[in-house]
């Protein structure tokens, strides 16, 4: 049963922060439904009555249901690569299995068929998301600069183009073999084919 909004969600007076336990609920729930129901059947009304609250307190921090999707599938935009500078191959490598590991949980494989959709309908929408990866763009580019300057990588190879091949193999292979598995074996092949386009 849905709670009453005023006991879940009080409305905070001015210049108080949002009740971050109401924000967990609420993303907890849009991620279970997700899975339950796959993204094209998640409605703002079937999440507020999942977190016990209301539409309005979705609505109050989260203009639409694809920019509520996105936070709930991605919780923590990447703003690093892991690994210690020193070695491009690596840095590819980590950064294909994290994407591996980030597209292939239950939750962004039920999310981003809907969630492109929409994005690419809704340009400004497509803005505000992808500003949350603004971070580890940065990151690619200060890592590509760094092997650059050691004569690790040519001086043409385009930090962005990097990020785009590293999340369209991702994705298309997702699409291509919905139900597999991406092991090591996939991220150390396409580690090899990306570091052979890119070095000198």
């Amino acid at each position: 049963m849905k709670s009453d909004g005023s006991s879940v969600d009080k409305t905070p007076g001015a210049g108080r922060p949002r009740d971050p336990r109401i924000d967990a609920a609420i993303l907890r729930a849009t991620a279970d439904l997700l899975v339950e129901i796959g993204y094209s059947n998640l409605t703002m009304a079937a999440v507020a009555e999942r977190a016990g609250t209301t539409k309005t307190a979705l609505y109050r921090r989260w203009s639409s249901k694809a920019e509520l999707v996105h936070e709930a599938a991605f919780p923590a935009a990447p703003s690093a690569i892991d690994t210690p500078p020193g070695s491009f191959a690596a840095d590819i490598r980590a950064m294909l299995a994290a994407t591996r590991d980030v597209f292939t949980s239950p939750v962004v494989r039920a999310a981003l068929p809907g969630l492109i959709a929409d994005m690419v309908a809704d340009a400004d929408l497509n803005v505000r998301v992808m500003n949350r990866f603004t971070e580890v763009f940065v990151a690619v580019r200060n890592r590509v600069a760094e092997a650059v300057r050691r004569g690790e990588v040519r001086a043409d190879v385009d930090p962005d183009r990097l990020v785009e091949v590293i999340g369209g193999a991702t994705l298309l292979r997702m699409l291509l073999q919905p139900g597999a598995q991406l092991g090591d074996d996939w991220v150390d092949q396409t580690t090899a084919i990306v570091v052979h386009g890119v070095v000198t």
